[in-house]
C-alpha cells in the first residue's frame, strides 16, 4: 500500500486526486478549522492534524511503523501569489512556510514528494526563490523536476496554472505527464445544474438534466450523487445584480453602463477579472476568491453556486466542503483540482512498476 501525507492540505483537493491515482492517503496537515473539517469529511479514515505545522514533530505524528510513500502539499501561496505586490518575496512570514515542507521530507524520507504552488512563485526576485526550494530538496537527497502545468489540458474546465516541483530519492529522472487534449467547457461542467437565483441557499436539489442528457464530464461529477448537493450562492445587493444584467458572456466590469459605476473612484485601478461573466463555450478562467471577484454564471444574472465552482475545480458532487459559506468557497478556489492532481500522480506511480 502507497501511504500518503498531506500537509497545508486545505480542503483536500490534492488527496483527492491522489487517492483516485491510487494513494491511500492517512495523515494530513492543516491549520485552517473549517477547511480540517472539510479534509476529515471527506477522507473518512486519515488522522487530521489541526494545529500550526511549526508546533509538530513530524516523527511522532505519522509514527514510526508507517512507511511513506509520498509527501505532498502546497504552502500557503498568498505571498507568492502574483496579486500580492507587497510582499512577494522571502521577507513575508507565509513565504518560509516552504521550510517546514523541506523538514517534514527530511525527517520522514519518503519515497517521493509532490510539491505545488502558484505560477506566481517563479518569477519572485527573478527565479531566486523557485531555485531556492530546488536547492532544499537536494540538499536532503531528492531529485528534482519542477514545472508549470494548466489544469485544462488534463480534463479540468478552467484555465488554470500551478507550479509543481516532483522530487524522489530513487535517482529516477521523473517527466511529467504530458497534455490530454482536453477543453472542457463551462456548459459541459455545470449545465446539468439547477437553476438558482441570487442569495438561494438550497442544500439539495435535482439536477436539470437527467443523467443520460449530461456531458460524459457532468456523467463523472455525478456518478456517486443522486441529487446536486450545496446550491448555495452568496447574496449580492441590487445594485450588484443590475449590473450583472450589461455583462455578456466573456465580457467584464468595462461592459457596465458608467451610470451604474459612480462608486469606483478609480476604475483604472479595477482588475480585468472583476465582474467577469463565463463563456458557456470555453473552459473557465481561474476559480480563486470567486464571491470576492463577483463571477458570473454565464446565463443567470447572479454568482456561482459552491456546487457550480466545485464542478468546475474538478470536485465530484459527493464532495461535501464543511464551514460557514464564506470559508467554503475560499476552501474552492484555494484547492488544487483533484483531477490535475491525479493526472501528476499517475505519472509518478508510472515510474514504480
Amino acid at each position: 500500500m502507497k501511504i500518503g501525507l498531506d500537509i497545508f492540505s486545505g480542503a483536500g483537493g490534492l488527496s483527492l486526486g491522489a487517492e483516485m491515482a491510487g494513494i491511500d492517503v492517512r495523515f494530513a496537515v492543516e491549520k485552517d478549522p473549517s477547511a480540517a473539517a472539510t479534509f476529515r469529511f471527506n477522507h473518512q479514515g486519515a488522522t487530521v492534524f489541526c494545529e500550526d505545522i511549526q508546533n509538530l514533530d513530524p516523527v511522532e505524528i505519522i509514527g514510526k511503523d508507517n512507511e511513506l510513500f509520498i509527501i505532498m502539499g502546497g504552502p500557503p501561496c498568498q505571498g507568492f501569489s502574483l496579486s500580492n505586490t507587497m510582499t512577494r518575496n522571502m521577507e513575508n512570514p507565509n513565504n518560509l512556510l516552504f521550510k517546514e515542507f523541506v523538514r517534514f521530507v527530511d525527517k520522514l524520507q519518503p519515497k517521493w514528494v509532490l510539491f505545488e504552488n502558484v505560477y506566481g512563485l517563479t518569477n519572485i526576485e527573478k527565479g531566486a526563490t523557485e531555485n531556492a526550494i530546488l536547492k532544499s530538496f537536494e540538499a536532503i537527497g531528492y531529485k528534482v523536476k519542477e514545472k508549470v502545468l494548466w489544469a485544462s489540458d488534463f480534463g479540468v474546465p478552467q484555465k488554470r496554472n500551478r507550479f509543481f516541483i516532483v522530487g524522489n530519492r530513487c535517482g529516477v529522472d521523473f517527466e511529467f505527464p504530458e497534455p490530454q487534449g482536453t477543453n472542457i467547457t463551462v456548459e459541459e461542467a455545470i449545465g446539468d445544474l439547477p437553476d438558482l437565483q441570487n442569495g438561494d441557499m438550497f442544500e439539495s436539489l435535482s439536477y436539470k438534466l437527467p443523467k443520460k442528457d449530461a456531458s460524459e464530464y457532468a456523467k463523472m461529477m455525478r456518478a456517486k450523487s443522486r441529487k446536486a448537493k450545496q446550491n448555495f450562492v452568496s447574496r449580492n445587493n441590487d445594485l450588484v445584480i443590475e449590473r450583472y444584467k450589461y455583462i455578456g458572456q466573456g465580457e467584464n466590469w468595462q461592459a457596465i453602463p458608467e451610470f451604474l459605476m459612480k462608486n469606483y473612484t478609480d476604475k483604472s485601478r479595477c482588475h480585468s477579472g472583476i465582474y467577469k461573466r463565463l463563456r458557456s463555450d470555453a473552459p473557465s478562467v481561474v476559480i480563486s476568491n470567486y464571491r470576492k471577484m463577483m463571477l458570473i454564471h454565464p446565463t443567470q444574472d447572479r454568482g456561482l453556486s459552491v456546487r457550480e465552482a466545485a464542478r468546475i475545480q474538478s470536485f465530484p458532487d459527493n464532495f461535501i466542503f464543511q464551514g460557514p459559506l464564506m470559508r467554503i468557497q475560499q476552501q474552492i478556489g484555494n484547492a488544487v483540482p483533484p483531477l490535475l492532481a491525479k493526472a501528476v500522480i499517475e505519472k509518478i506511480i508510472s515510474y514504480e512498476s
